[in-house]
């Protein structure tokens, strides 16, 4: 074995740009997905701006990126093109990292740089919040939204309500319209410090709502994060001791909805991502884009998983090739769900083949049974909106999906497989109590009236849903009877 170089500046290249991003975030997320988005946009257009990291909570890792002088690896594994890819590429887009908690003056100071246009976050789904706690003489302020305030006042003063000066804001929290839930925010902490602003408030104010631009995103790429099983390898390969080594997938999809204050044109001159031929859209609404993925992505997961395990087939990517769940997956993602969704067909059909090669990644061993946690609320939110625009449009339930509202029903059921492996749901308490005294009564009438009736579940009666609960009792009755399997074979 070779002996490894420590990583930094001294032993690597390291590219010198403006800093114009701040980012509110230092994880496997961001790092895999942001940093490298941008530094793809550092290669290939006249971008050229590096990023500002800043810890938003009093724990984290900016020691360790700073250790490394913000040089790390990203490995990228999955499908390309019916194609395995595995890539290793050195990540220079981050100019330094800030520990707001201890180098409070630090942070702030990054207020009067005049290169610096961007702020992106991914604080987790708690981190847009407002907590009427926090003061603007905190250094710094608990909450991401109270930190963000604080930096916007210092920037307004210092450059005196400059028009020019106001910040482009993409929150990438996993929480639908993002942007407008931190915005909301801000104006709280804009509200809840008036008296400490005194006679700037209102100038402040005007100055937030004309000159900066907050924008909602969906975000897409999976990131299992540290490749422990395979960093020895990695270390190998590379040649240096590279501790913030992150692993995602080859896939990447970044919408981002432009602020009501701005054009598409003028966010996408600004931020050429799509000019670097990466898969970054600007759009009027995150709306669409979002409903697609839920429906096309999250919807057929939800219900190939029980149709896969109580077939015997255990991995995401093993359902996608088997002779039947293959074409039962199929069935469900274009023949069902992709005529519910309202985008141009010929971008709906390209989503679902990424979405498909996605499953298929030879690199990852996804379980169906870690997406089978709350199966009933998952679907409630996924596919039932489905089940319903499908009638509505073809006068008919799709059989795909109600099959896998069945094979649900069935999973909660328990007990063990055919090879004897054990079925373990996991839902609410409530959930779990009542499937299993509905089939206690041994009656797949029951279980039907009683999960179709359950408005704790699905928030109505869905008996309301002409033909459902005579379908749902016959795929009951033919699972029990022939077992999954051969259940699915016959809507195929």
């Amino acid at each position: 074995m070779k002996k490894l170089q420590e990583l930094n500046k001294r032993t690597a290249p390291k590219s010198v740009m403006p800093e114009k991003v701040i980012q509110f975030g230092e994880g496997n997320f961001l790092r895999c997905f942001v940093d490298w988005i941008l530094w793809n946009m550092n290669q290939r257009t006249d971008f050229n701006g590096s990023v500002v990291v800043v810890q938003p909570i009093e724990r984290g890792m900016v020691d360790w990126l700073n250790g490394q002088d913000c040089l790390y690896h990203v490995n990228l594994q999955g499908r390309e093109n019916g194609e395995a890819v595995n890539t290793l590429e050195r990540i220079d887009v981050i100019s330094r990292a800030i520990n707001p908690y201890t180098q409070n003056w630090a942070y702030l100071a990054l207020a009067d740089q005049p290169e610096i246009r961007f702020v992106i976050s991914n604080t987790t789904e708690a981190g847009i919040a407002f907590d009427d706690t926090c003061k603007l003489s905190d250094a710094p302020a608990s909450s991401y939204p109270g930190k963000l305030v604080q930096l916007l006042y210092r920037r307004y003063q210092t450059f005196e309500g400059d028009p020019t000066k106001g910040l482009i804001i993409m929150p990438c929290e996993l929480i639908f319209l993002n942007g407008h839930h931190l915005k909301d925010c801000i104006y709280k902490y804009i509200e809840l410090w008036k008296d400490d602003f005194g006679a700037n408030y209102e100038g402040f104010k005007e100055w937030f709502t004309k000159y900066c631009y907050v924008c909602a995103t969906l975000v897409d790429r999976i990131v299992p994060g540290f490749p422990r099983k395979e960093i020895a390898e990695i270390q190998q390969k590379i040649s240096y001791k590279d501790n913030l080594v992150v692993q995602g997938e080859i896939f990447h999809l970044w919408v981002i909805e432009k602020a009501e204050n701005m054009t598409c044109e003028e966010l996408r001159e600004e931020f050429p991502a799509e000019k670097a031929g990466l898969h970054v859209l600007i759009a009027e609404s995150e709306k669409p884009y979002h409903e697609r993925k839920v429906t096309l992505l999250n919807g057929p997961h939800t219900v190939l998983s029980p149709v896969a395990f109580l077939s015997g087939v255990n991995i995401v990517r093993d359902a996608c090739n088997h002779e039947v769940i293959g074409k039962y997956i199929h069935k469900v993602q274009f023949e069902e769900l992709m005529e519910t969704l309202n985008l141009p067909m010929d971008e709906l059909r390209q989503f679902a083949a990424d979405v498909l090669e996605r499953f298929n990644n030879p690199f990852v061993d996804h379980q169906v049974t870690s997406i089978m946690l709350n199966s009933f609320p998952k679907f409630c939110a996924r596919d039932l909106p489905g089940v319903k625009v499908y009638l509505e449009r073809k006068g008919e339930l799709p059989q795909g999906l109600v099959m896998g509202l069945a094979a649900i029903i069935t999973y909660y059921k328990g007990g063990v497989r055919e090879d004897g492996t054990e079925i373990v749901p996991n839902d609410a308490q409530d959930i779990m109590d009542l499937l299993k005294e509905l089939w206690a009564t041994g009656d797949t009438q029951k279980v039907t009236d009683g999960v179709l009736s359950a408005t704790s579940i699905w928030g109505e009666d869905l008996h309301n849903i002409a033909g459902l609960a005579e379908l749902v009792k016959k795929d009951l009755d033919l699972i029990q009877e022939k077992g999954m399997l051969e259940a699915v074979k016959t809507i195929l």
